[in-house]
This record gives C-alpha cells, sequence and structure tokens, in this order.
C-alpha cells in the first residue's frame, strides 16, 4: 500500500533481470517505484505520477538517458526532479554528458544496492519549500568555497606537493563562478556566512578516513537543517574522499552524515568540476523556482485583490443604482405630497371664496327678482310711449343680468365640488355630473373651437375616490385640449374633437379619452407618465397631469395605457387615454374596487 510519505520513485531501466532487483530493494527501503521500459514510456509515468525521483539508466532503447533528462529539464512541472543516471561506463565523457544533459548524479549498476539508496536518499533531502528569495538572487554566478582538510606537517620537513597544470578552482573560475578555497576548522561552522544572503551554493570538502571528519558533516548538515528551519536557503556538499574508501560500502557513512555528493579523490578534473557545477545549479535552479513561486503567489493575491475591489465596484454601483432609484421614488412621493398639499390648500382657497362670492351673489339674484318684479308692475301703470320703452329695455337688460349670475351661481358651484378634492375615501360619485364639472372649469381651454362627445354607456355611478374624476379624467381632458391648441388650417380655427367613453366589460369599469389632434409618437409613450416629464414648453407645463393620473389609477388597482386615437373623419392620428378599474357589482350598481391613495 501506498502512502502519501512515501517517496514516489519511477525506475527507467529496459533490463527486466536488473529492474526487479532494483526494485526489490527499493520497495524494502520504503519507496513507492513505477517502472518503465523506455525513455518515450516513461515520460508519459512520469506526467501521470509527477514523481519525487527519476533513476534511468544512461542506454535505452529509442530516447537515451540523456535526452530523457534534456526533456524533464525544458518541462516547468518536471525540471525541479532529481534525476539518477545507472551507467555501466563510468568514463568522464560519458558522465559529462549526463550532467550536461540535466542529471543531478550517477553511480555505477555494479555499486553496492545499499550505496545506490544513500544516494538516492541524499538527492530527495530537500527542506520544505522556501518564499523568502531575494531578487538579486536570480540570474547570478554560483559561488563555490572549496574546504581543505587542515594538514599537520613534519618538524623540519618540507613538504613538495605535485601542482597540476589547471586546479579546481581555476577551472570553475573559467565558467564564470565565483570560488573561494578555506581551510577546515573548528570556528567554521560557527560563523554566519553559511545562512546570510551571500552564502555558497556549494561547499567542496577534502574528506579523509577518520572520525572527524564524518563528525564535521554532521555539524554542516545540522547546520542546514538550522538554515531550512530559519526559512534560508539550504548550500549542497560535495565531499572528496579517498579512492579506497569511496570503493568500499563504508562511503556510504558520509551520504547517512548528509553529504549530497562524494566522488573519490582520484576522479577527473573535469568530472568533478561537471559534478560541482551540477549541485551548484541546481541549488540556483530551485531559487529560480521558489522565485517564481513568490511572483506567482503576489499575482494571485494582486488579482484576489483586484477581484475583491471590482466586487466592491460592483456593490458600490448596485448600491448607487438602488440609491438612485430611491431618490427617483422620495421625487415622486414629494412631487405628490406637494401636489396634494397644493390641491387641499387650492381647496380650502376656492371653498372659501367660493363661500364668500355665494353670500353676494345670492343676494344680488334675490334683489334681481325685485327688480323684475317691479319693471312688471310699472308696465301695467299709465305711462308715456318713452316711459314704456324705457321699462322694456330695463326688462331685458335684467333678463341678460340674471343669466349672467345664473352662469355665476353655476360656476361657484362647480367650484365647490371641486373643493373636495382632498377627499381619497371611496364614495358613490355621479360620473355625468363629475364630468359636467370638470368641462365646466375647462371651459375656458375647450373654447369654441373644440367639441366634446360623451359616449357613456357605463352606469351613471360608481364608487370610487373623487380624484378618479376631478384629477385624473381632467388632466387628461386638459392635455388633449392642449394637444390641439395649435392646430389650424388656412387661419380658420379648428374645430377639433373630444370623445368621453365609458362601459362596462368583463367586470371592469373602462373610460377613454380620445382626441383628434397630432398623438403621441411611439418613443414617449414609456416616459409620459414619468413625473416632471413634458412635451410643453418651458413655462406651461409641469410635467405633473399624467403622473397624478397613473397614481390614482394605482390606486384604484387599475391601469392606463395610451394608444393612437383614430377617431372617423378626424383631422389627426391623435391619442386616446384608456383607464381600467376593476368593479363588483351590487344591488346599488358597480363599485370599483381598490386601496385608498
Amino acid at each position: 500500500m501506498v502512502t502519501s510519505n512515501m517517496p514516489r520513485v519511477v525506475l527507467v531501466e529496459p533490463d527486466c533481470d536488473h529492474a526487479r532487483q532494483i526494485a526489490q530493494v527499493l520497495v524494502k527501503e520504503g519507496f513507492a517505484l513505477t517502472c518503465a521500459m523506455s525513455g518515450e514510456e516513461a515520460l508519459g509515468t512520469i506526467e501521470e505520477a509527477m514523481p519525487d525521483l527519476v533513476v534511468a539508466c544512461t542506454e535505452l532503447p529509442g530516447m537515451s538517458g540523456g535526452q530523457l533528462a534534456r526533456r524533464l529539464r525544458l518541462d516547468a512541472l518536471t525540471r525541479n526532479i532529481p534525476i539518477l543516471m545507472l551507467t555501466e561506463d563510468a568514463s568522464p565523457g560519458v558522465e559529462r554528458e549526463g550532467l550536461e544533459s540535466g542529471a543531478d548524479a550517477y553511480i555505477s549498476k555494479s555499486a553496492h544496492p545499499d550505496l545506490m539508496v544513500l544516494r538516492m536518499r541524499a538527492l530527495l533531502r530537500e527542506g520544505p519549500e522556501l518564499l523568502q528569495v531575494d531578487e538579486a538572487s536570480r540570474l547570478r554566478r554560483a559561488r563555490i568555497v572549496i574546504v581543505n582538510s587542515p594538514r599537520d606537517d613534519e618538524e623540519g620537513e618540507e613538504v613538495v606537493e605535485d601542482v597540476p597544470e589547471t586546479t579546481l578552482g581555476e577551472l570553475l573560475w573559467r565558467d564564470g563562478h565565483t570560488v573561494t578555497s578555506i581551510e577546515r576548522s573548528d570556528d567554521l561552522i560557527e560563523g554566519g556566512w553559511l545562512r546570510g544572503a551571500d552564502s555558497p551554493d556549494c561547499l567542496v570538502l577534502e574528506l579523509g578516513s577518520g572520525d572527524e571528519d564524518l563528525k564535521f558533516c554532521r555539524l554542516l548538515d545540522a547546520r542546514r537543517q538550522a538554515v531550512l528551519e530559519a526559512g534560508g536557503i539550504p548550500f549542497r556538499t560535495l565531499g572528496i574522499v579517498e579512492a579506497s574508501r569511496f570503493r568500499r560500502q563504508s562511503s556510504g557513512e558520509f551520504f547517512e552524515a548528509g553529504i549530497d555528493d562524494l566522488v573519490p579523490s582520484d576522479i577527473a578534473l573535469e568530472a568533478l568540476a561537471m559534478r560541482i557545477r551540477t549541485l551548484a545549479q541546481r541549488r540556483m535552479a530551485q531559487d529560480e523556482f521558489r522565485q517564481q513561486e513568490i511572483e506567482r503567489q503576489q499575482n494571485a493575491l494582486t488579482l484576489e485583490a483586484a477581484r475583491a475591489k471590482a466586487e466592491m465596484a460592483e456593490a458600490l454601483a448596485q448600491a448607487n443604482m438602488e440609491l438612485a432609484r430611491t431618490n427617483e421614488r422620495l421625487l415622486q412621493a414629494q412631487s405628490k405630497l406637494v401636489q396634494t398639499a397644493k390641491m387641499a390648500s387650492l381647496g380650502e382657497l376656492v371653498a372659501g371664496i367660493a363661500h364668500e362670492i355665494n353670500n353676494p351673489l345670492a343676494f344680488t339674484i334675490a334683489h334681481a327678482d325685485t327688480v323684475a318684479r317691479t319693471l312688471k308692475r310699472l308696465q301695467g301703470v299709465n305711462a308715456s310711449d318713452e316711459a314704456m320703452s324705457l321699462t322694456k329695455k330695463g326688462m331685458s337688460r335684467l333678463d341678460s343680468m340674471k343669466l349672467g349670475l345664473q352662469r355665476i351661481q353655476n360656476l361657484v358651484l362647480s367650484l365647490r365640488r371641486f373643493s373636495r378634492l382632498d377627499e381619497s375615501s371611496f364614495q358613490k360619485v355621479d360620473v355625468p355630473a363629475a364630468l359636467e364639472t370638470a368641462l365646466a372649469l375647462l371651459a375656458h381651454k375647450l373654447g369654441p373651437g373644440i367639441i366634446v362627445q360623451k359616449d357613456l354607456q357605463a352606469p351613471a355611478e360608481l364608487v370610487c375616490q373623487p380624484a378618479f374624476l376631478n384629477q385624473a379624467v381632467m388632466n387628461i381632458i386638459s392635455n388633449a385640449a392642449d394637444a390641439m391648441a395649435d392646430m389650424s388650417t388656412d387661419g380658420d380655427i379648428v374645430r377639433g374633437r373630444i370623445v368621453i367613453a365609458s362601459r362596462l366589460e368583463n367586470g371592469r369599469y373602462e373610460m377613454s379619452v380620445s382626441d383628434d389632434g397630432s398623438g403621441l409618437p411611439p418613443d414617449l409613450r414609456t416616459r409620459i407618465f414619468d413625473p416632471f416629464f413634458t412635451t410643453k414648453p418651458v413655462g406651461t407645463g409641469t410635467g405633473l397631469g399624467l403622473a397624478i393620473a397613473y397614481s390614482v389609477m394605482e390606486a384604484h388597482d387599475g391601469v392606463i395605457e395610451v394608444t393612437d386615437a383614430n377617431l372617423p373623419d378626424g383631422r389627426g392620428v391623435g391619442a386616446c387615454f384608456r383607464m381600467s378599474l376593476p368593479v363588483r357589482m351590487t344591488e346599488e350598481g358597480p363599485v370599483a374596487t381598490g386601496r385608498a391613495a
């Protein structure tokens, strides 16, 4: 059974017998193993399994081990997977080719299985993902430190060493790396240079056969773990051990002590330099990968902040739209309140004026009757022809005066009826009489040029708010009169028509006001009921007439709509306002249903 903490390894080995031997060792050591026979098969397996380590043979059918390593290094998802090469040819040329293609380490197929396991664990020995990477750590030269073993020279004996033509440090320096050589001492590890910003990428250690070398490696590994725990970037270590000890199993002790790579002292100089460069470049590649992770997380945070900002902006825009709608409703409510207050004040004013006019009017009418009776009595008395002519003329003027007084009396009565506009309760209304009142008050607008026709087929009495007829219908009739005010033909007065009709249909009380004016364009019909919208010139309209009519219909749970009138023999297309109220039948007649305004 594979557990989450078992290292995942892909083994690429075409030799089935050798692959079986390696698999037995790795499974026993606790690795989760997947096998592949070729490089092409390995690519699919690696992409699916995303292992922690790849162990590949250099000689593969088709794609070679070096080509496989190069393919893995070119892919951003697999470039950081460690690669251990199995080879039967340990020549420097083969190793250089493999390391240059992207392999991390080499081991002979004939090596002891335990040594191979140690090499694998050394490659897997990496700390948690580190995110504290400085920008300056990217795209820089590798820092390599060569730590030489302390030498105890014999007294009086001059030590003469063969100096090679090209040293390791010079070879690494030619590759563009920064190389420093120091001598190992007890206080070397205690300094802060191993964990600072300028810490080395790779330490090259000269190791002997004593226990002091193992102790030094363990101290270095402890310091590296401390760097990891502190959030730093750990350095890599490569040990150079005596060739005889390297070929014994005891060299595995250095891997257990924390060494990342181990080479024999008789290794070719170019192969050694290649090993060192591989370790340093792997650390630098890990730094770059972690820097990219930092940038990815920063971009994710920036994107999240931008998304949150966009959501806040959208929420703010939504709140502003809601606030605008609320303000619009407040303006409409304010306009209705102002209009209601005006109408209430107008009702009080009209009632007061009507009362003040009615008293002298009644007095004048009464005395006019007295004067008429007196003139009639004078006609019976013998008088001259001139007196009779004057008396007859006075009787004629008195009749005309009484007609004018009667018209004033009717107007006062209409004003008194109109003064009840503030009444919002439902009550029985005489529709024909209410229409006559509205038409009497609009007589100055209608004049002699507009004919009003009535086709009232609905019941005469209707239970509704008086505002339905006194405000809604009156405002619509007034607008119809304004629509025909400017129509003329060759200077003659146009006798326009306004048709007021009512009928009871499907349990609803319907009333329409039609005219043969110029009509309403379709693009204005959706706006005419908005408060303060008007097509009249500035100063001639408030834009509240139809809005009030709309609110009155809402109070009755009714609807109002506008269409083309198309009256027979009409002078224009005209407009037709249709109002429909729900009613219920009672013994007394239809009753409009609705809620109080």
